[in-house]
């Protein structure tokens, strides 16, 4: 009797570069832009696959997911109430007490200096977080 072998999966950057390159539209080279911003704000990022196919990405906790919709490309900060934001980039997700997100429309620029900031700010939120 032969042992079958369990099938390759993917790993979630396999998985994240899948999603962008299926999207074939604005949507999928925005969502690309942006996890190469993160990546470049925070090189040592960890890259997840969750709740049947969203990116989400992690240093010292979660930093934000990466959805993406029909309209919208949308990044949501796990932690983002506690953020300063004094480029004013969150638009989405406002009324909450502890997430925030920024959604991204066809064909509007990204804050890239902005961004990266938040990103980092996130990860130092993160930290801090936990060393309480």
């Amino acid at each position: 009797m032969e042992k079958s072998t369990p099938p390759r999966t993917k790993s979630p950057s396999q998985l994240i570069d899948d999603r962008i390159e299926e999207l074939g539209d604005w949507r999928g080279a925005t969502l690309s832009r942006l996890r190469t911003l993160l990546k470049e704000a925070v090189p040592d990022v960890v890259e997840e696959w969750k709740w049947r196919g969203v990116p989400v990405w992690y240093a010292d906790g979660m930093i934000c997911t990466g959805e993406t919709y029909k309209a919208v490309v949308k990044l949501t900060f796990a932690r983002g109430a506690a953020l300063k934001d004094p480029s004013g980039l969150f638009n989405s997700s406002l009324e909450g007490n502890v997430r925030r997100a920024i959604d991204f429309h066809e064909g509007e620029k990204i804050n890239e200096k902005a961004l990266k900031a938040l990103y980092r700010e996130a990860v130092e939120a993160n930290k801090a977080k936990s060393k309480k």
